[in-house]
């Protein structure tokens, strides 16, 4: 994954912490499980059935998912561990105001489904009524300030972060946001599945207003009403492929410019609404939707604006309120976009919004009980590895001139690595987390959170602070402060298996380490110089012949059918079908140097080249509902797990000696074909 303003999409189980602890055991596993795979089928003609089909027919689809792979399975155990240690912090008497009391009271408080379903809609009346109070359209920004703070996002969002052209400096910026069913297409394609789905929103809006108090003749003009201002935001808004170049999100301006843009926008209540203070500059990102949200803040009666707001908070609020409404939200959003067919147990979810609101504090406690200093130490010497093998494979490039050469090796050489866990943990002193109701909490969660933020403003970029907790399944690549970061969440089988042996590991966490380091090469990291700055570094030869090369990967993903008529988006997934080719490539050639003195033999039938390539392929083990793969089609920049397989393999020539891979066999693609980059 990769971190702009932010595998996108956080040590060690028990099993695990125990073999670390076993100094007796000095011959390693082959790491592969003969369980996992499916040796009926043929590995040249579909590796991912080969590689996985096992794992996809011992693990079927829970209801409550609309996808369930690896990182799911993973993230389900890491889930299990973590409400161990917050139910043991829940049933204790804590001291007030301490981070066990915080801890154990917000879990408590959203397990009581007495509580929650007693109250109903009544702890959103209140901001419902603020909503209401306003009448006039200047008083219209200063609301939406307010609702942004609390954590409720309409028409754009205003945040901190680095200044892209210069990162050591955090910034006021822009992002268009509003879009309740999340992507633009959902609003504008003429397709038979998105009709369904715009369906199937006016009813849910129309029932959402209805549960929140509202009389029918209210709701059923609210829905219409949400359709037709999301919509009018839906056609000046950019699409994901659009927002994948930076330049263009980068518009700096002054205050002075920004008003002469939107100059119906009362930016000066907006801002000061959420603490803003003295902003002389702001960077836009998208200035063409801003100015449609704009134009329909001044055009549309403010009746209307105030129903429409209050849709907002009651979207929002949803999952926080009685069962009634979070299963209506529940319906829309996982049932009919996304085909899961029940939500998930109230534990879960609670476990999910204390790891969030308290993330850090959580994580201290994970990775206290679960993260060996042995795993640790092994995943720097695998980071050190595979920084030497990118080297190694951008020296020997025959595109790329000796110029750009020398910036690249820069570059790699001040990555900021990130293991584990964060070297300074986050204080919540003053988050305040009461008994009274659970959307009161996460509204103050919210508040802490943007204090937090505004703090920032002026303030150089703290290039330390984690941008994942260390119980995420997860990795990413920032390149504003060039850094690789890998949660101790992620450091677990099927990723990392402290007992096998380096075929295993190089395949399989060697490949995500190589994979976010490829980001900062990618078609937009490339974009970014050593010190994290928005800035051509490239001859304009070396761009061209780059863009030459990514281009035969975005031709080939394109003309995957990922359902019936449905291609894959290879323009939007260019980056993560870089970064997984950039992975794999650069993890091969460090495990190949890794065991040339001391060879690894065979194991359990396989050679160790093929126990690489099996291991990368069980990572993105996984079912997924039809419903979920035309939604990941339109809104994730990662290419679907069987694709990551199926669509990455054929370009990496290893692959073809590892299993005899021929022009017979219908993966098989010709040399002349396949994406040459790293």
């Amino acid at each position: 994954m990769k971190v702009n303003h932010f595998l996108p999409v956080a040590a060690l189980c028990t099993m695990m912490t125990m073999a670390c602890q076993n100094e007796k055991v000095t011959e390693t596993t082959a790491g592969i499980r003969a369980e996992n795979m499916d040796t009926t089928a043929v590995a040249g003609a579909d590796f991912y059935q080969y590689a996985c089909g096992g794992w996809m027919k011992n693990n079927p689809l829970p209801a409550e998912f609309s996808r369930f792979g690896s990182f799911d399975k993973l993230a389900e155990d890491n889930r299990a561990q973590i409400q161990g240690l917050i139910e043991e912090l829940a049933a204790k008497e804590n001291q007030p105001g301490s981070v066990a009391q915080k801890i154990g009271t917000l879990y408590s408080v959203a397990m009581d489904s007495v509580k929650l379903n007693n109250d109903g809609a009544a702890p959103l009346q209140e901001r419902l009524q603020q909503i209401a109070s306003v009448k006039e359209e200047k008083d219209l920004y200063a609301l939406l300030g307010e609702l942004q703070k609390r954590g409720v996002g309409a028409y754009v969002a205003v945040y901190v972060g680095a200044d892209e052209k210069n990162s050591s400096m955090n910034a006021v910026q822009t992002y268009q946001i509003g879009l309740s069913m999340g992507e633009r297409d959902y609003y504008l394609e003429d397709t038979d599945n998105s009709k369904r789905i715009r369906t199937a929103f006016l009813s849910h809006v129309e029932n959402m207003y209805k549960l929140a108090g509202m009389d029918e003749a209210t709701a059923k003009r609210g829905a219409a009403l949400v359709m037709d201002i999301e919509t009018r935001l839906a056609k000046a808004y950019r699409s994901r492929t659009e927002l994948r170049d930076p330049h263009a999100n980068y518009n700096k301006m002054t205050m002075d410019e920004a008003k002469k843009l939107c100059p119906t926008f009362g930016w000066d209540a907006f801002l000061a609404a959420m603490d803003f203070k003295d902003v002389k500059e702001i960077i836009i990102g998208q200035p063409a939707s801003l100015q449609a949200a704009a134009e329909i803040l001044h055009t549309t009666p403010v009746a209307d604006q105030v129903l429409y707001l209050q849709w907002k908070t009651i979207t929002t609020a949803a999952s926080m309120l009685s069962d009634e409404i979070a299963e209506e939200n529940f319906n829309f959003f996982g049932k009919t976009m996304r085909g899961a067919q029940q939500m998930q147990p109230r534990w879960k979810r609670a476990v999910a919004v204390v790891s969030g609101a308290l993330g850090e504090a959580v994580g201290q406690m994970y990775v206290e009980k679960y993260f060996p200093a042995e795993a640790k130490q092994r995943m720097i010497t695998l980071v050190k590895n595979l920084q030497e093998s990118l080297g190694e494979r951008i020296q020997a490039l025959e595109w790329m001139g000796d110029s750009t050469k020398m910036k690249a090796m820069e570059k790699l050489a001040t990555f900021h690595v990130k293991i584990g866990y964060p070297d300074k943990w986050k204080d919540y002193s003053t988050l305040d987390i009461k008994d009274d109701s659970f959307l009161a909490n996460m509204e103050r969660a919210n508040l802490w959170s943007h204090a937090e933020m505004i703090a920032k403003v002026g303030q150089p970029v703290d290039k330390e602070e984690w941008h994942m907790t260390p119980q995420t399944v997860n990795a990413y690549y920032n390149p504003t402060t060039n850094e690789i970061c890998f949660p101790a969440g992620i450091l677990q089988y099927p990723f990392f298996d402290m007992n096998a042996d380096d075929a295993f590991n190089y395949g399989a966490i060697g490949v995500v380490i190589g994979h976010e380091m490829t980001h900062g090469f990618d078609d937009q990291g490339r974009k970014y110089d050593k010190d994290g700055n928005l800035k051509d570094w490239w001859t304009e030869q070396d761009a061209k012949n780059f863009d030459e090369r990514a281009q035969v990967m975005v031709d080939f993903f394109d003309k995957i059918e990922v359902a019936p008529g449905v291609n894959a988006n290879g323009k939007m997934t260019l980056g993560e079908n870089i970064a997984d080719h950039g992975g794999l490539q650069i993890a091969y050639q460090a495990f190949k140097k890794a065991t040339a003195q001391n060879p690894l033999g065979e194991k359990d039938g396989f050679t160790p080249e093929q126990r690489f390539f099996l291991a990368y392929a069980n990572v993105w083990a996984g079912n997924i509902r039809p419903e979920e793969i035309l939604n990941r089609t339109k809104t994730d920049v990662h290419s679907l797990g069987k694709w990551r397989v199926n669509g990455a393999l054929p370009h990496i020539n290893a692959w073809y000696e590892a299993f005899g891979i021929t022009e017979n066999d219908p993966m098989f693609l010709p040399q002349a074909e396949r994406t040459v980059i790293w």
